[in-house]
């Protein structure tokens, strides 16, 4: 069975995919913001409280 952890990267990296790649001329701040929670979700062990907050934000049931 997945972990919330492992379906809040899933979400991450579609939402990421869907959205295209970041272009490095056109600072889009949503797109630097879901790389930045990848980052800090790919930081921490699963039960840290930041992975709830993430699936919150991301609605990640």
């Amino acid at each position: 069975m997945e972990s919330l952890k492992d379906r809040v990267r899933a979400k991450l990296l579609r939402q990421l995919a869907e959205d295209g790649a970041l272009d490095q001329e056109q600072e889009d701040p949503r797109l630097i913001s879901v790389v930045a929670d990848l980052d800090a979700l790919n930081s921490v062990p699963d039960g840290d409280p930041l992975v709830e907050e993430l699936a919150t934000r991301y609605l990640v049931f």
